[in-house]
């Protein structure tokens, strides 16, 4: 299975991560696009990636409101949305699958290699080619 077509939009307002993962997903073959806050995850959205992951504690606008806001756009309700975060509560877990969350990920129970090994098991899961 071919995974250069596959676009990952990656929001993240740590650099040093967002450049990291960045940097293994596009060895892995992924086109990677990304955003370090809300605001601008919402404008990168409308590029309709196959994927985004979404940190919640960002500046100018949350993670929750972010993924509220996709899920209300007809031209993104559709992309599936993984959280990875610091917020290791089920509570956030649970809030954000029923906003439309695919998956919950706690960043500090992730290294690169897991976080790239479970981008393409949803990938494929969700019947992306």
């Amino acid at each position: 299975m071919e995974n250069h077509a596959r676009r990952v939009l990656l929001v993240e307002d740590d650099r040093y991560l967002r450049k990291a993962a960045a940097a293994m997903l596009r060895r892995q073959g992924f086109t990677v696009l990304t955003a370090e806050d809300g605001e601008e995850a919402l404008r990168v959205a409308a590029e309709r990636p196959d994927l985004i992951l979404l940190d919640l504690i960002m500046p100018k606008i949350q993670g929750f409101e972010v993924l509220k806001a996709l899920k209300r756009d007809p031209r993104t309700s559709g992309i599936p949305v993984v959280i990875l975060s610091n917020l290791g509560q089920e509570s956030d877990s649970k809030a954000a699958r029923e906003m439309g969350a695919v998956d919950y990920w706690v960043k500090s129970n992730l290294d690169l290699e897991e976080l790239v090994r479970r981008i393409e098991e949803t990938v494929a899961t969700d019947g992306m080619i």
